[in-house]
């Protein structure tokens, strides 16, 4: 026998009440902004806040770069010594003036690439990570598949317009950001306003300071890349974070990338608050005499709302059914036992794991053991969403 079991939680009713109480009581228009194509992505949740022409495919320019210090960063080798080659030294462009023969750290390597956006370093890193440009762009197209960069390209490791189909998106952008922020490492390096670096034979370290001027123009910036060539024009991505709200910003072939990615932050902070609407522990509300009490949820879950979005979210709970004794034995308790389903609107924004009496010890990935959970228990009846449809 089904059941169906579907409610609006007293505990968003009374967040919501809460949460409206915070926000602005004008919302500001949408921001105007000079480039091509462009993005504003919430951090945690990937939730696009602004977009134009975000989807459409164009060249990048040294923006390329976030790619090559994610690839860096999670060779392993960040503490490797690398030998300058002649042909890295003789790479166009930007430049950290690097001699053939020269050995330097790839970790000062991934620092002045991402600080003054040396081509020659970026050459550097491709030759010793990938063992060869060409090696290097399938490592880089490699992990633009595996993370969800659909319509991007890559062919070089540096963005110089030497390939035809070396593009990508604002979007395909925001999505790299915000993976490469997901590590310490990075997020260090992106932020960082200075940094030296020995050098081989000479007295002096070279000091490097960041082309990134969101880090002195707006307050809450916390990192980026710039980018240019003549085919690309002005690129530009840029994080900021303020009141536990993280953004990324990307804008392509823009001439007024520093105002408008000033901007695009500043009415994201103003429009969107981040709203907790599952909090970690034991979920209210269940009456059932069995769960009553025992449910809880895995971890907390916030999402980017705009005031009127608050009376729009609704939310619905999936449980196995009980056992004819009505309550689980010790050791056959599902794991999980159940998923709370959060909607915004017509779109599903979350789908969290619920466990029983205390079972929410280790915390699923968010494909793979749910995944595996339906295939291993998919004949097993759940109490049915509104539709009473079995999973």
């Amino acid at each position: 026998m089904k059941r169906t079991l579907k409610r609006k939680p007293l505990l968003l009713v009374l967040i919501g009440m809460l949460i409206l109480a915070a926000f602005p009581q004008e919302a500001k228009a949408e921001p105007g902004v000079s480039a091509s194509a462009a993005v504003l992505m919430e951090q945690s949740s990937g939730r696009v806040l602004f977009g134009r022409n975000e989807h459409r495919p164009m060249r990048i320019a040294s923006i390329t770069k976030i790619m090559t210090a994610i690839l860096a960063i999670e060779s392993g080798k960040m503490n490797d010594t690398v030998t300058i080659t002649e042909a890295a030294s003789r790479t166009e462009g930007s430049s950290l003036y690097l001699k053939p023969g020269e050995k330097i750290p790839l970790k000062d390597l991934v620092y002045g690439l991402m600080l003054r956006s040396g081509n020659d370093s970026a050459v550097a890193i491709a030759e010793h990570v990938g063992g060869s440009l060409d090696g290097f762009s399938y490592l880089m197209n490699q992990k633009a598949e595996e993370i969800g960069m659909k319509h991007t390209r890559f062919r070089n490791p540096h963005g110089l317009d030497t390939h035809e189909d070396h593009y990508s998106t604002a979007y395909d952008m925001a999505v790299l950001t915000r993976y490469a922020m997901n590590n310490d490492t990075f997020k260090d390096v992106s932020s960082t306003k200075v940094y030296r670096s020995e050098q081989t034979g000479e007295k002096w370290d070279r000091v490097w300071r960041n082309k990134n001027k969101m880090l002195k123009l707006y307050e809450y910036s916390t990192g980026g890349k710039t980018g240019y060539t003549k085919r690309a024009k002005r690129t530009l991505v840029s994080t900021a974070e303020k009141d536990g709200m993280e953004l990324i910003a990307v804008t392509l072939n823009d001439p007024n990338d520093w105002d408008d990615h000033c901007n695009l932050f500043e009415w994201g902070f103003h429009s969107f608050k981040m709203t907790e609407l599952i909090k970690e522990g034991e979920i209210s509300g269940i009456k059932d005499k069995g769960y009553k009490g025992k449910v809880e949820a895995a971890r907390t879950f916030t999402y980017p709302l705009q005031k009127e979005e608050i009376d729009q979210i609704s939310s619905s709970i999936q449980l196995y059914e009980l056992p004819k004794s009505g309550k689980w034995e010790k050791d056959k308790v599902p794991k999980p036992v159940g998923r709370y389903f959060i909607d915004l609107k017509e779109t599903r924004i979350a789908d969290l794991p619920l466990y029983y009496d205390g079972k929410a010890l280790i915390k699923p990935d968010q494909g793979g053991l749910w995944s595996s959970f339906k295939k291993i228990f998919n004949r097993l009846f759940f109490v049915a969403k509104e539709d009473n449809r079995l999973w």
